[in-house]
């Protein structure tokens, strides 16, 4: 099978859609859900699921699993057997070639963001519990489910193949979230209340959770990076001694971003490293991590008001320039960036 412009049209539409449904939020569709799962378990060759089960979040459905006595977990039946079967045959259909570039325009265009939500879920389901011990156990929980409409990325290829054997699992992934089959009951769980995400598509929200289910769990989340629940009510006393004293390297760049580069150099008393036509290069030293090196930049573009903009560019450490520093943003070494005129 070759790659047409076509077939490409349709992959992309297809990524497209099912983009929509990975980040989907809102009450499920459990009359469409339910049917979905009716549908997959039959495709399996396993008889109908005696009850099927709601609860509001995935932390609910894994601590349910303990509980109900479901019987054996049927997910090799209803999902990873006919998902690899279709993988094998449509990779045969598409060839070398053609398989990596559909994929990318699906699957590889969804999996990292997509990835991601499932990868924070899967952490503040296990941070719910006391203990280490207790935490794996309930996150080993979570490797069990279906990951309905968190399965976009290679329901979007399938789609887009028509590959009528996903019917069943598309159905759910469609109308509802995470769910668990097995012999005598299905456990599938409600979308979420609420999602925020940034521009890079990485859970993000400032002034509450950016990950919020109907029963109250939720994932707090800046720049894709969990931080606790009342960060940002923190973040309004934030000082640089703060910034500096905070143990955990990730959260303090999270706090150094929210803070500002600039007003983090004014009220700190730094002093600029280097300083040339291009601009200033600035150096921020943190405990027990990487200094954070900046060029700040001077837009040679007036605003609407007549002032001129200005913008820091993160370098990398061993930058000993600004020249060096605003050359590497642009892929460039110092000796070869001589710009005629700046824009």
């Amino acid at each position: 099978m070759t790659v047409t412009m076509e077939l490409a049209d349709v992959l992309t539409a297809a990524a497209r859609r099912w983009e929509d449904v990975a980040f989907r939020t809102g009450p499920a569709d459990r009359p469409r859900a339910e049917a979905g799962v009716r549908l997959a378990y039959r495709a399996a060759g396993l008889a109908e699921p005696e009850k099927i089960i709601w609860v509001d979040s995935p932390a609910a459905g894994a601590r349910a699993i303990a509980t109900l006595g479901a019987g054996r977990s049927v997910r090799d039946e209803v999902r990873t057997r006919p998902w690899e079967r279709v993988r094998a045959e449509a990779h045969a259909a598409l060839g070398p070639v053609g398989w990596p570039l559909a994929w990318a325009l699906t699957g590889g265009r969804l999996w990292a963001p997509v990835n991601g939500l499932v990868t924070r879920i899967r952490q503040a389901v296990a941070a719910l519990e006391e203990s280490e011990a207790d935490g794996a156990a309930l996150r080993a929980s979570t490797l069990d489910a279906v990951l309905g409409q968190q399965d976009a990325p290679w329901l979007s290829l399938f789609d887009a193949l028509d590959r009528p054997e996903m019917e069943g699992l598309a159905q759910v992934a469609g109308s509802a979230g995470w769910w668990w089959p097995f012999e005598r009951v299905a456990i599938v769980c409600e979308r979420p209340a609420e999602l925020h995400r940034d521009e890079l598509s990485r859970l993000h929200r400032a002034d509450g959770p950016a990950l919020l289910f109907p029963d109250g769990f939720a994932v707090h989340a800046w720049g894709g990076m969990p931080v606790p629940a009342d960060f940002a009510a923190s973040m309004a006393a934030l000082t640089p001694e703060r910034i500096r004293a905070e143990d955990n390297a990730e959260l303090r760049r999270v706090m150094l971003e929210h803070f500002g580069y600039d007003r983090y150099l004014a009220e700190s008393g730094a002093t600029p490293l280097h300083q040339d036509e291009t601009g200033i290069l600035w150096r921020i030293d943190l405990p027990d991590d990487e200094p954070v090196v900046m060029v700040e930049v001077v837009n040679s573009t007036a605003e609407p008001d007549g002032t001129f903009r200005k913008y820091w560019l993160r370098v990398p450490p061993g930058t000993h320039t600004a020249r060096a520093g605003v050359a590497w943003t642009f892929g460039m070494s110092e000796a070869d960036y001589r710009p005629e005129r700046e824009t």
